[in-house]
């Protein structure tokens, strides 16, 4: 009895299956191949150029994007140099993208102690995970640099942006 009885959870499980196989499970990735363009390394933030945002009350950590590098290219693409102070007195500079309409992250550079950018070896769009380590680049994406309901275009300009990491982020739920 049990055999038959897995036999026919199979066949019914069956036809539900190949129903499935048709499922666009990219839907959400662009159809087109993306081409990012060139990317032009700012020079590394100096102090005075640093304007903090809150990434939440689960860090202890400090973060700051640098008013002079923060730029929005002509395909969407939010460009900044984030600085990230850690509880233990350590400094880390990169310089990103972000893509609103994927939600996605780059990290094209980081930031050296002697002065210069060391490129990233092999840089790719990643997803933004507002739950890990990494949860500052969802906070951007949420308060400041993307916006609409969806949160999948950016801001209008650089000073939008601005505005909203100096005076803390709008109301964006209601928009």
């Amino acid at each position: 009895m049990r055999a038959s009885a897995l036999a026919w959870l199979f066949l019914l499980a069956f036809p539900a299956a190949a129903q499935w196989s048709g499922w666009d499970y990219d839907r959400d990735q662009p159809k087109e191949r993306f081409t990012d363009a060139e990317v032009k390394l700012p020079a590394l933030p100096r102090e005075e150029n640093l304007l903090q945002f809150n990434a939440g009350p689960e860090t202890r950590h400090r973060f700051f994007i640098d008013t002079q590098a923060l730029s929005i290219d002509s395909n969407g693409v939010v460009r900044y140099t984030l600085v990230v102070k850690t509880s233990g007195g350590a400094t880390n500079v990169s310089y990103e993208g972000m893509r609103c309409d994927l939600r996605q992250f780059k990290v094209y550079a980081l930031g050296q102690s002697h002065g210069i950018w060391m490129p990233a070896r092999d840089p790719q769009w990643q997803a933004i995970n507002h739950l890990n380590r990494s949860a500052h680049h969802g906070v951007l994406q949420r308060d400041y640099f993307c916006t609409g309901k969806s949160r999948k275009a950016p801001v209008a300009s650089v000073e939008e942006a601005l505005q909203l990491i100096r005076y803390g982020p709008r109301e964006h739920y209601g928009e």
